[in-house]
């Protein structure tokens, strides 16, 4: 029995042919694609191998391939296109090949809070990296990666971390991972079923990535000097996931007093501090705030991206471990995926130590300074009697209203006029049908972009009716 494996031109088919058997292999070859056709293996439209490539792949003589061809096409099954192929008929019975579904359009006016200038990002810059990536990486960078990450990426990052963030950080104790989601899923898998607790409000994607992967989690309160860590003993937990420079989604900072307590805490009951520092090189009317690890790095892992000063697609990044957890966040890792991807990562390396990065992210914080006052001014105007919080840094805004609206319908409202809203009720841990919160991302959209989606805004906030009183729940 002969299978075909591969070819280096043309197409590729799996055809069976027993060299055993007393029916022909012409006959062979006819039925298999007869029965392919029928059974719409092959689908209307498909195109086949050319008759040469069929037959060195099959080990047959060409003559058989194509009187088999030939044969297939009296019959109404295939047709032939002179200079273009044999393909599957029209005619022939099959249906044809369902095409994908079309991912469901975003709005126009999208201000959805998590992604950057994707039309910022830099393409030149990439491109160069990864072109003298592919051209001078040696042979062993193309093997089965190292799951901490690159050696390269780790370095560079230890350097920039330190840097930049105040990170205290060395190669060994990085792991590169496929973003932030993938660090969470790795970190409550080593945790295991232990009481979490988690910001609230905080992203709902962050709460079930947790959930999922084996986390109690419970609800920490939030104000306007961050998280309340005053009630992490009544809530009994063994960790915390924390966003002390720019609170997701609120955007205010944890205050030094309670950062001090929050570490003074990790260290007496021995717990975990995960600390999320998903858009910290954004900032515009503060000072740059350090990153907590820097200050207890037994007690702290710092989970970084990419996903906000690049591209969420690169699927790149990272973590600053406590020696203790590396080997287990390891064990997890080799269970998982085994690693993230080598030439990525290198090129992200090379844009670091080249000055790429740091050059971008200066461009990028110019250009979301401009598109954070586009969207303050066009509230003022378009929405009189709101306000706007969390503004000094981040890629979001708190937009709160004059009056509590149900999010649900207000999200339908706007998108009807093609604009992307989304309420501050949803992030919360039991959910808030009715509250007066949006969360606004602007980065994404150019000024006059938003301000004409603050105006629609206006005009669907004027179709919602009042919601009943005494209704603030799902």
């Amino acid at each position: 029995m002969s299978t075909l494996s591969g070819t280096n031109r043309g197409s590729e088919l799996l055809v069976e042919l027993d060299r055993g058997s007393r029916v022909t292999l012409r006959s062979q070859l006819e039925g298999t694609l007869r029965e392919a056709v029928r059974s719409g293996r092959l689908t209307r439209g498909t195109r086949l191998p050319a008759s040469r490539t069929l037959a060195a792949d099959l080990g047959v003589s060409r003559r058989l391939v194509v009187d088999a061809y030939a044969q297939l096409i009296a019959e109404g099954y295939l047709n032939a296109r002179a200079g273009g192929g044999t393909f599957v008929a029209d005619a022939a019975g099959t249906a044809a090949a369902r095409p994908a579904a079309p991912p469901q359009p975003s709005p126009a006016l999208d201000f959805f809070p998590g992604s950057p200038d994707l039309a910022g990002f830099p393409r030149r810059d990439w491109l160069r990296a990864m072109r003298a990536v592919i051209r001078e990486a040696p042979d062993s960078a193309l093997g089965y990666p190292d799951p901490r990450g690159a050696i390269e990426l780790r370095t560079a990052l230890a350097g920039h971390l330190g840097r930049v963030r105040g990170v205290v950080a060395d190669p060994d104790s990085i792991v590169v991972c496929a973003g932030a989601a993938q660090a969470f899923a790795l970190l409550a898998r080593v945790l295991g079923d232990v009481v979490l607790a988690a910001e609230d409000p905080c992203l709902a994607a962050h709460r079930a990535i947790l959930s999922a992967h084996g986390a109690t989690l419970a609800p920490l309160a939030v104000d306007g000097a961050g998280a309340k860590v005053e009630e992490l003993g009544a809530l009994g937990a063994h960790a915390v996931l924390v966003t002390p420079a720019h609170q997701s989604p609120l955007g205010v900072a944890l205050s030094p007093p309670r950062r001090s307590q929050l570490l003074e805490w990790a260290s007496r009951t021995r717990a975990l501090v995960i600390e999320d520092d998903y858009d910290a090189e954004y900032r515009y009317d503060r000072p740059p705030l350090a990153a907590m690890q820097g200050l207890a790095p037994d007690r702290v892992a710092y989970v970084g991206t990419v996903s906000k000063t690049l591209a969420p697609a690169l699927r790149i990044g990272w973590m600053v471990l406590p020696r203790g957890l590396m080997d287990a966040v390891m064990e997890q890792r080799a269970v998982i995926d085994h690693g993230s991807p080598t030439l990525d990562q290198m090129a992200l390396a090379r844009m670091l130590d080249g000055g790429d990065y740091d050059r971008h992210l200066r461009q990028a914080r110019r250009r979301y300074r401009a598109r954070r006052d586009a969207l303050a001014s066009a509230v003022a105007k378009h929405l009189p009697g709101a306000r706007v919080e969390g503004l000094a840094a981040g890629l979001h805004a708190v937009i709160r209203l004059r009056r509590p609206v149900d999010g649900g319908a207000l999200v339908r409202a706007a998108r009807a006029r093609s604009v992307g809203v989304y309420p501050l009720g949803y992030a919360y841990a039991e959910p808030r049908r009715i509250d007066d919160g949006l969360v606004l991302g602007y980065a994404n959209l150019a000024e006059p972009a938003i301000e004409e989606g603050i105006r629609r805004l206006s005009l669907a906030l004027g179709e919602i009716p009042p919601p009943p009183r005494c209704t603030n729940d799902g």
